[in-house]
């Protein structure tokens, strides 16, 4: 058998719920007056003229890195779209013209509406091409289309890499 519980009978001042309503307004008054008066405690900042700088594990846009002949060091391997979580990242494997690597990216997009920034894609690569390093925060659109970056795009953000082809550094 259950414990009885006693439950008071609902009158009009419980019904009305103005007592936590007062309560609420009390506390939200004396943060606002506290603030405003003391000059401490402050959480906000003044956005254009000052700005927070972003972590060192921060996570912005990706960017595609190149070799030192300009080239894409992507090698189509497909290793960073099946490490992604979100399946945002689709890559169309081709034939190149350098002796020294088998296949290179014809098309390499990443959808950021799906994208998490997880950076798996990153760390799973073996050639060090994606990276999301950049520092930048990625800048929203309008359009779904906007928010595709292709290869060039990627290609343009990155610049060239100093890990040899394979990941070992220099």
């Amino acid at each position: 058998m259950g414990k009885l519980v006693d439950r008071p009978e609902p009158d009009v001042m419980i019904q009305s719920y103005l007592p936590e309503v007062w309560n609420g307004m009390k506390r939200v008054s004396k943060h606002f007056f506290a603030n405003l008066l003391m000059k401490k405690g402050y959480v906000t900042i003044q956005y254009p003229e000052q700005k927070i700088d972003y972590a060192p594990r921060f996570r912005g846009n990706h960017r595609l890195m190149h070799r030192e002949d300009g080239t894409v060091r992507c090698v189509a391997c497909f290793l960073c779209s099946t490490a992604c979580p979100a399946d945002c990242i689709s890559i169309v494997a081709g034939e190149t013209d350098n002796r020294d690597v088998e296949k290179a990216p014809v098309k390499f997009e990443i959808d950021h509406l799906r994208c998490i920034f997880c950076g798996f894609c990153e760390e799973a690569c073996p050639c060090d091409a994606i990276r999301l390093d950049s520092g930048e925060h990625r800048v929203p659109a309008f359009t779904r289309k906007d928010e595709m970056s292709g290869k060039e795009d990627l290609l343009s953000r990155g610049g060239p890499s100093i890990s040899k082809q394979g990941g070992e550094f220099k």
